[in-house]
């Protein structure tokens, strides 16, 4: 079971006709809607389950501009900035803090990769300073032997995402977005290009504007529109300890296991060192582009192929307008976390920081990560339907990027003028010849 969210009360009024349907109430959608609902759009949201009930609530809390793809760092600058007064913006507790991200480089060949990005990152405005490891030690008094050197960045922060969607979606309410909850969209309707409705389990929306923001689940929604979306999912699993009192303040990645402390005192351990991803039906369609990136994580990667490859391949269907659909049969995306990480991850942790020897784990979790080929997210408009906007495949960096990706989106759908350059993300990106790759920094 997934961690518990702060609870958001859906619009008591289903709405008939809207300015803009979000589909989706994970943090980028409730961002969409509150960037939408500032400049007096009528926008609605609908979620299947809950606010924040998937990864929105299950990811790390890092707002990271360290050893981002270089293509982010102006969505990243941005959201940062847009970070800073959130507490204040919302009315209430994020749990945005300013502490730093430090990433140990275990290797010289980390280490001048970690300068390298240093380098292009200044001409982004982002100052971040490689560490030889008397300055590592300063911020880690317990530095793991293997450790050569680091990159760190005193400008980045974390943020609690059991608060933080929810808090988005409450400034969204109070300007005016109808929410509504438990309400899953069976398809999207269009006609001569353009979008029509947006048909719920709980009646039809007419609108000419919809954002398609379903994390894991936007593939499926954009199929039954007749849309390719070449996006998997992968595992990543989540522990979470009791307060625990260790002088650490950053945000910390030793390759092998991550850890930042909440505002309770406790500590988030997770890791990029081993994900699981489960073979599909959809793994297959797409693993030509996803080649590329396999071969250069595939260290990080456990493939399994089991129940989910049988679950997809009988039961993941786009939706149709006049029966229920496979979103109203699963809610929320909760799967089990895979044991072994964490047990490993937990040693790692207790193994390289004597200091957390008498961690005890208070939960775990899983949440399921929306990737694209290159790792970075697709915000854009669909060349062949009016109206549609998509916001998914954040490839784990959803959480820190979402203030400024929901006002990208909402740029795109009113037709304003894009916050950023908004073409590294378009969709067209994997069919008009672009040479498809992701960047490895970290």
């Amino acid at each position: 079971m997934g961690p518990v969210v702060d609870t958001v009360v859906s619009s008591t009024a289903f709405p008939r006709h809207a300015g803009v349907v979000v589909v989706g109430g994970g943090i980028v959608g409730v961002a969409t809607a509150l960037a939408l609902a500032k400049r007096g759009v009528n926008a609605v949201v609908v979620e299947k389950g809950i606010v924040a009930g998937e990864q929105s609530s299950r990811n790390w809390g890092w707002c990271r501009q360290t050893g981002r793809d270089l293509r982010e760092l102006p969505l990243i600058v941005e959201s940062m900035r847009m970070w800073e007064t959130m507490n204040v913006d919302t009315g209430r507790e994020t749990g945005f803090r300013r502490h730093g991200i430090l990433y140990a480089s275990k290797t010289k060949e980390k280490l001048e990769r970690h300068e390298t990005w240093a380098t292009e990152a200044r001409a982004h405005g982002i100052e971040s300073r490689v560490l030889g490891t008397n300055d590592l030690r300063r911020h880690l008094p317990e530095l793991p032997g293997s450790c050569v050197g680091g990159l760190y960045t005193a400008s980045d922060g974390r943020a609690e995402p059991q608060q933080a969607a929810s808090a988005m979606a409450h400034a969204a309410m109070r300007h005016g977005v109808n929410l509504q909850q438990q309400c899953a969209v069976r398809a999207i309707e269009t006609s001569n290009g353009a979008v029509t409705h947006v048909v719920t389990e709980q009646g039809r929306i007419r609108t000419d504007a919809v954002v398609v923001a379903g994390g894991a689940w936007s593939r499926l929604l954009m199929k039954g529109l007749d849309t390719p979306l070449p996006q998997l999912k992968v595992l990543s699993s989540v522990l979470r300890t009791r307060p625990l009192a260790v002088p650490i303040e950053p945000c910390v990645s030793l390759g092998n296991v991550a850890f930042r402390q909440r505002l309770d005192g406790g500590w988030t351990v997770a890791t990029s060192a081993t994900n699981v991803a489960d073979v599909t039906p959809d793994a297959i369609r797409f693993f030509p582009q996803f080649l590329p990136a396999y071969l250069t994580e595939r260290s990080a990667l456990k493939v399994r192929f089991g129940q989910r490859f049988l679950e997809e391949a009988l039961h993941w269907r786009p939706g149709t307008a006049d029966r229920p659909s496979i979103y109203e049969a699963i809610r929320v995306l909760d799967p089990q976390p895979h044991r072994p990480t964490l047990e490993r991850m937990l040693a790692d942790l207790k193994r390289d920081m004597p200091a957390f020897g008498k961690a005890e784990v208070s939960q775990t979790w899983a949440g399921l990560i929306d990737t694209m080929p290159d790792a970075i997210p697709v915000i854009s408009k669909v060349d062949a339907l009016r109206g549609v906007v998509v916001a998914t495949g954040f490839s784990g960096h959803g959480f820190g990027i979402a203030p400024a990706a929901g006002r990208l989106a909402a740029d795109l759908v009113c037709g304003d003028t894009p916050v950023v350059d908004a073409a590294p993300f378009r969709l067209s990106r994997f069919t008009d010849g672009e040479k498809v790759r992701a960047q490895h920094w970290l």
